[in-house]
């Protein structure tokens, strides 16, 4: 049975507003939102509730992430659903939608029932999983639940495994016959390998890191890109675009309202908003990710489209690789890293140093993606939703170390960084999960369930 709360007198920043407000939260649904401030005692159906006294802190809804690889099953020496769920409610999110390229790679609705059915097991957070396409697995794409599953992910660039799709009849199928949502990591294949051919040429096997941008090059999305863009365009199909890295991709995007309405959406990862290519020279392949990370122009450029809405949603791509793993040389060095313990944190600090407001964050990270999946009661703190809330000291500077890292892999690119938020309360469908650096495991999250 899950605890009656009552969160008192917390700023609230939710639907484009702060104001000061209690919330109570009963039966894993939020049942009231007060505003103003009023005595505990005063609040109706308070009675058996623990308060919480939230003074001088924000409460949010909790952060949905749209683009995670948490690796299990089959590579868990990185990570697996236990893990870096917790790392993920430690860092106030909420819910997640969790990547087919695992081992074996989600190509079979059985094989993704069965991720299912672990993370009721295992996973802390609320959760969601794609179905993998890849080049044989149509009749298996169209039986999938848009009710149940967050969409379709097709890899229209290199990946892991059977999950190229690079078959032009294929992928015309694809955006013709799927059920649902299709989320497109957007790289073309064919221009990275003629990089690649260039650069093993000049520098045999030992190819700088600083080459990545180049090699997996602005040419190379915009070209995928645009190609996801006219089939989607050809047969109307729902989609939306991954980790956007350069500012050429942004003329296929429009700015209206990320609603029910708006057919293509996009979104960009906390690492694209952060660091430029001249952050290789420091953090060297603790940055590289695909797409790849690329130049200042690019950040401004992507961080003006999230600000004026070409860009509807902010995520992270969390993807760890041991420490082992990413010391290796370029070719050998896997691409990805850990990011869900700090993104918000790392978002929050961009507000603080005003590029954007603490109101826009909630919107690309909590708002939007809970609207451009249709996802059933999240993402807004409102009567009768679940009561997926994060509380937030925004005047608590702390620094990332090894000891308080809680990704499995154990490292992060943000090692050093001083943020000046913190979590320090996070609820999982009314189950206060996360509390003060403690965790309260009783509980697990729950299946997301959409509204299609």
């Amino acid at each position: 049975m899950k605890k009656k709360f009552l969160i008192s007198g917390a700023t609230i920043v939710n639907e484009g507003r702060a104001f000061i407000g209690s919330v109570l939260i009963n039966k894993g649904l939020i049942s009231l939102v007060a505003e103003g401030i009023h005595h505990p005692d005063s609040i109706e159906g308070v009675e058996g509730a623990e308060i919480i006294d939230a003074d001088g802190k924000w409460l949010i809804p909790g952060v949905i992430d749209d683009q995670v690889h948490f690796r299990d099953p089959g590579l868990t020496h990185k990570g697996d659903l236990y893990t870096e769920s917790r790392a993920a409610v430690a860092g106030g999110v909420t819910s997640y939608m969790e990547m087919p390229n695992t081992v074996p790679n989600t190509l079979t609705q059985e094989l993704l029932e069965q991720k299912y059915r672990m993370a009721a097991e295992k996973s802390l957070a609320n959760y969601s999983f794609y179905m993998g396409a890849s080049n044989g697995n149509l009749a298996e794409i169209v039986k999938t639940d848009p009710r149940t599953v967050c969409g379709v992910k097709v890899f229209m660039g290199a990946s892991t495994g059977d999950m190229l799709v690079d078959n032009p009849a294929t992928l015309e199928g694809i955006f013709k016959h799927s059920p649902t949502l299709v989320a497109v990591h957007c790289e073309d294949e064919e221009t990275i390998r003629s990089n690649t051919s260039q650069f093993r040429e000049r520098f045999g096997e030992m190819v700088p890191v600083s080459a990545h941008p180049l090699i997996r090059s602005r040419e190379a999305c915009l070209k995928s890109s645009t190609l996801a863009v006219q089939l989607a365009t050809k047969y109307n199909t729902r989609l939306h675009i991954l980790h956007l890295s350069t500012a050429d991709e942004l003329v296929l995007l429009s700015n209206k309202p990320s609603n029910g309405s708006k057919r293509i959406t996009a979104e960009v990862c906390v690492h694209h908003l952060w660091f430029s290519d001249e952050d290789y020279a420091r953090l060297g392949s603790a940055i590289k990710w695909n797409p790849s990370i690329k130049s200042l122009a690019d950040r401004d450029a992507l961080l003006k489209a999230l600000l004026d809405g070409r860009i509807d949603v902010v995520a992270t791509d969390h993807a760890p690789h041991t420490s082992e793993e990413k010391r290796r040389s370029y070719f050998a060095c896997p691409s990805g890293g850990p990011l869900v313990q700090h993104s918000l944190v790392a978002m929050l600090e961009m507000s603080r140093d005003e590029k954007l407001s603490p109101a826009k964050v909630i919107e690309k990270m909590c708002h939007a993606p809970a609207r451009i999946f249709g996802i059933d009661r999240r993402g807004f703190i409102r009567q009768g939703y679940h009561a997926d809330l994060v509380l937030i000291d925004p005047n608590a500077a702390w620094t990332v170390r090894p000891d308080n890292i809680l990704y499995k892999c154990g490292w992060s690119p943000f090692e050093g960084q001083t943020f000046h938020s913190r979590i320090t309360h996070t609820f999982i469908g009314g189950h206060l999960a996360w509390q003060n650096d403690r965790f309260d495991e009783s509980h697990m999250g729950e299946r997301l369930l959409f509204n299609r």
